[in-house]
């Protein structure tokens, strides 16, 4: 189980990094905005309400892939324009990010932010899983880095997500808070890199 000196070098860590490369991407970012603004003719960053640590609510930041309304599960890629879609891939939409972890919303590493109804209805032993802060990757996010193409070909996506994939994760990311080592955090963090 991760310890409270251990959750205190994980945000030492995610705040240094972020002060170190955040001035790198800060152009990158802008322009990207700036593109998704043009492409999809709204304001270029996308915000939206995630369970974080101890089930608080707080606002992810990403840039907008599509023009019109919320995306569906299984239809994302669909309803995103090649801009958007090339930005999901590449997963470049998520480099806003940097500020959730900057103010402490979230860490480098650690399970992926959930709408309402997911992680916030955990029971039991499951709620390890809201002791750390969610994650921009982690393990259960490298598993299913795909996840999108996946649900594309469910007839049910919505349920194959909740009964499949959300199940799995929830086993993969009590393993991770269970077994918390900064060397595993830092294992991740290079895997994440390399398979982008």
């Amino acid at each position: 189980m991760i310890s409270k000196s251990q959750l205190w070098v994980k945000r030492i860590f995610d705040v240094v990094i972020v002060i170190l490369f955040l001035p790198l991407f800060i152009f990158p970012i802008l322009l990207f905005v700036l593109v998704a603004t043009i492409d999809t003719k709204k304001w270029g960053v996308y915000s939206q309400f995630r369970v974080g640590q101890h089930g608080k609510l707080f606002k992810i930041y990403k840039i907008r892939t599509l023009a019109d309304g919320e995306h569906q599960l299984g239809q994302m890629d669909h309803s995103a324009s090649s801009i958007g879609k090339f930005f999901r891939q590449t997963k470049l939409n998520e480099l806003p990010q940097l500020y959730n972890v900057f103010i402490g919303d979230m860490s480098f590493v650690g399970p992926r932010p959930d709408l309402q109804g997911f992680a916030d209805e955990l029971i039991g032993n499951d709620r390890i899983i809201l002791e750390v802060k969610p994650g921009i990757t982690g393990p259960a996010t490298l598993k299913y880095r795909h996840e999108e193409r996946v649900l594309e070909r469910q007839k049910n996506p919505k349920h194959y997500n909740r009964t499949i994939i959300w199940v799995d994760k929830v086993k993969i990311n009590k393993k991770y808070v269970q077994n918390y080592s900064f060397y595993l955090d830092l294992r991740l963090i290079l895997k994440s890199i390399l398979n982008k």
